[in-house]
């Protein structure tokens, strides 16, 4: 909302908040002042006066009082050798404009610049491979790190390449048998849980197929 207003005889438009240097106005800082001469209010809907709106008043405070930049008024007449220099600094007041109208309104303290933290994409997909005879959490962990998240990624390797990552590790990865770990991973990847651990008891027992 704005008004104008007029204030020792010059129009000024006004809006809550606002800082303003008028001519030299009675009263001492901080004192508070009414300025009844509302020409004109917008707060969505225009409302002019005839010449003032009647009973509307902005409500203001005197800051403080001041003097302006210094003018510089130099005169001189041809001919006549008359040359004249004066300086004049206007004596200012400057007020604050509390409410227009006799009611103040809240200003929404503006919102944080907030950064958007982008949301955490859904990891990879990671099966548990130890579903698979003769993996068990540390071999599982090995071949995560190697690439290894899933029973499809799983059965996509030869037994050979499987060896391959465990043997370096030396001890008991070095003699795992992973002949059967590709078919058991393709398996259960298929959804064949059943025939899985039929095969899996078959395995236990020692028999291979």
């Amino acid at each position: 909302m704005y008004a104008i207003v007029e204030i020792a005889g010059l129009q000024y438009k006004v809006e809550q908040d606002q800082y303003l240097f008028v001519n030299r106005l009675k009263g001492e800082a901080g004192d508070s002042i009414t300025l009844d001469r509302v020409l004109l209010t917008d707060n969505g809907n225009v409302t002019l006066g005839a010449p003032v709106i009647e009973g509307l008043t902005v409500e203001a405070k005197i800051v403080e009082h001041l003097k302006g930049d210094k003018v510089v008024v130099f005169k001189k007449k041809r001919r006549k050798g008359y040359k004249k220099k004066n300086g004049f600094r206007a004596s200012l007041t400057k007020i604050e404009i509390i409410s227009i109208g006799g009611e103040r309104t809240e200003k929404k303290a503006p919102k944080k610049e907030t950064k958007s933290t982008p949301k955490a994409s859904k990891s990879s997909k990671q099966d548990d491979l130890t579903i698979v005879e003769g993996i068990g959490p540390k071999t599982q962990e090995l071949f995560n790190e190697n690439g290894i998240k899933t029973l499809s990624d799983l059965a996509a390797k030869s037994a050979e390449e499987l060896k391959a990552i465990l043997e370096p590790k030396g001890g008991i990865y070095a003699s795992m048998d992973t002949e059967t770990w590709p078919k058991q991973a393709q398996m259960a990847a298929d959804g064949k849980i059943e025939e899985l651990k039929a095969w899996q008891d078959e395995l236990k027992s020692g028999s291979k197929q």
